[in-house]
């Protein structure tokens, strides 16, 4: 009976420093050479895990085990734990080859091929599992503590860090500590000043990834890509948090955050900076902002509508491209017979939109009315907010009493453990739900009217102006897309309407230096002056 012999260890650093392969293969020959079996191959797999079937030279051993005729009739192991360790899924490979012809033989743990045998194999198998469960929960809980006292677990640190030796010693050598490494935080650094519009333009994920590589930098090896970049953006690690366990190896979910553990690095951006990405890259999610507005580079696609039938408009060419419109979209796809509107010349109605924004919205006079009239529409909201605000308090109040009494009755046993649970479920609920509500009040309340005095007023629509007449940065349509929410066109008419209070958040982001963001999608807009 030929034979394959199957040889695993669960990490590549046992494979290069242990000898538990070099001794499974030893004796497994000479159990095979004693019984007289023949070895028609060996399959050897260093650094991979039991657990489950993501095991290349596993897959290939049972895929040629499956071949008819199959080159060998049993597959020998040292014990059932180098095959699998997780109880089903050995069942499952298991019977697979059972089906071909071929034996599962441990020469450990030899069984019968009876039902007692059988019966053995699975509690086995289930021990195997139990007891890689167990090491499992152990190792994480060590790996957990190496990181609340500020070591690096892993090999491979983010980009911009490396890894180095620290004093304290572990059970393997040296424990480990992230440094900063100098050339790659240049260029994580160079990363958060482009995004922010450091280069006098804005950039996207994309085309910062693609700037990235026509300079020739690359990520360790590796060409920069629009996810390398988000990673990061996103990276607490660059302000000097680094969370461990954060995401569940297995199914790559992130964990309660209750269950992270704060590692403290040396930071490579100040909070600043990385807040300030963090509210461009939120703004930027589709869910916040038109699509059509974050990714055209057409000035008003996205906020021009047709005046006739109401659908948007976009951008239409003639003669082979040297003519340009804005083109009503039914018009486009239903035809003359849905919409009578023309076709309004790109450049022409461009120009109208930035010279009326410049000469009649954003004037130190007009903005200082803007403001005069949103303070005084959110004070006489204020007395509504506040009487809300206090249902919304009492309420909160007369949960924790309910919650209160709720423990009392679950320590009595007076509850059964479900209905309290699903009680227990449904205040936490509510109470996020006012909470959130709570908060969204308080900000209304605490709206930034500071620093909106003649001399900010004069200077913010100085800087509105230069940069809608900057052709040649991307500046002039973020600050658009900023403060405009629609812009309306029939025949000769043209009218704009926008949100007094885009305007107040936009003279606030120009007054701490900020670059401009993308407008946020809301369904409710204050009405603004009408330009025709």
């Amino acid at each position: 009976m030929a034979v394959a012999l199957y040889a695993r260890v669960s990490t590549t650093k046992q494979a290069e420093k242990d000898l538990s392969i070099p001794d499974q293969l030893r004796q497994m020959r000479d159990w095979c050479r004693k019984q007289g079996y023949p070895v028609a191959v060996e399959y050897i797999e260093p650094g991979a895990t039991a657990t489950d079937d993501r095991r290349v030279v596993f897959q290939q051993m049972i895929a040629e085990a499956c071949m008819s005729p199959s080159p060998f009739e049993a597959v020998v192991v040292h014990s059932l734990s180098r095959f699998f360790r997780d109880a089903l899924e050995f069942g499952l490979y298991e019977r697979q080859l059972n089906k071909h012809g071929v034996k599962l033989i441990s020469i450990t743990q030899q069984t019968s091929e009876d039902p007692a045998g059988e019966m053995a194999r699975k509690i086995f198998s289930l021990f195997d599992e139990y007891q890689s469960k167990e090491n499992a929960k152990h190792t994480l809980r060590a790996m957990k503590e190496n990181a609340r006292l500020g070591f690096f677990n892993g090999s491979r640190p983010p980009y911009g860090f490396k890894v180095v030796d620290a004093e304290e010693k572990g059970r393997n050598g040296r424990k480990k500590r992230l440094e900063v490494e100098p050339d790659e935080a240049r260029i994580v650094k160079l990363i958060f000043s482009l995004y922010l519009g450091g280069a006098g333009k804005l950039f996207g994920m994309k085309t910062l990834a693609t700037h990235l590589n026509n300079l020739g930098l690359s990520a360790r090896g590796m060409r920069w890509t629009k996810g390398h970049v988000n990673e990061i953006l996103s990276n607490t690690a660059y302000i000097g948090e680094l969370y461990f366990n954060r995401v569940n190896a297995k199914t790559r979910q992130e964990k309660p955050k209750s269950e992270w553990i704060l590692v403290k690095v040396p930071a490579i951006v100040d909070e600043e900076t990385f807040r300030t990405a963090k509210e461009i890259r939120e703004e930027r999610q589709p869910e916040n902002t038109n699509p059509s507005l974050a990714n055209s580079h057409t000035l008003l696609t996205g906020l021009l509508k047709c005046g006739v039938c109401g659908a948007g408009m976009t951008l239409a060419t003639g003669y082979g491209g040297r003519y340009r419109y804005y083109k009503c979209t039914n018009r486009i796809n239903k035809g003359i017979e849905v919409c009578s509107s023309g076709n309004i010349p790109m450049e022409k109605l461009n120009e109208l939109i930035l010279k009326a924004l410049s000469e009649k919205v954003f004037t130190p006079k007009r903005v200082a009315a803007m403001l005069k009239e949103l303070q005084v529409r959110l004070n006489q909201s204020l007395t509504q907010h506040y009487q809300h605000l206090q249902t919304l308090k009492k309420e909160l109040d007369d949960l924790k009493k309910r919650m209160d009494r709720l423990c009392d009755a679950i320590e009595n046993g007076i509850l059964p453990d479900d209905v309290a649970l699903e009680r227990s479920h449904n205040i936490q609920a509510r109470r996020q739900v006012i909470l959130s509500e709570i908060a969204g009040l308080k900000r209304q309340q605490e709206f930034p009217f500071k620093d909106t005095g003649p001399k900010r007023i004069n200077a913010f629509c100085s800087t509105v102006r230069a940069k809608l007449s900057d052709k040649e940065s991307t500046f002039g349509k973020e600050y658009l897309k900023l403060m405009v929410e629609e812009i309306r066109v029939k025949g000769k008419d043209v009218s704009m309407r926008g949100r007094y209070s885009d305007v107040v958040n936009a003279m606030q982001k120009t007054a701490l230096g900020f670059p401009v963001g993308l407008p946020r999608a809301s369904s409710v807009w204050l009405p603004m002056l009408d330009s025709k």
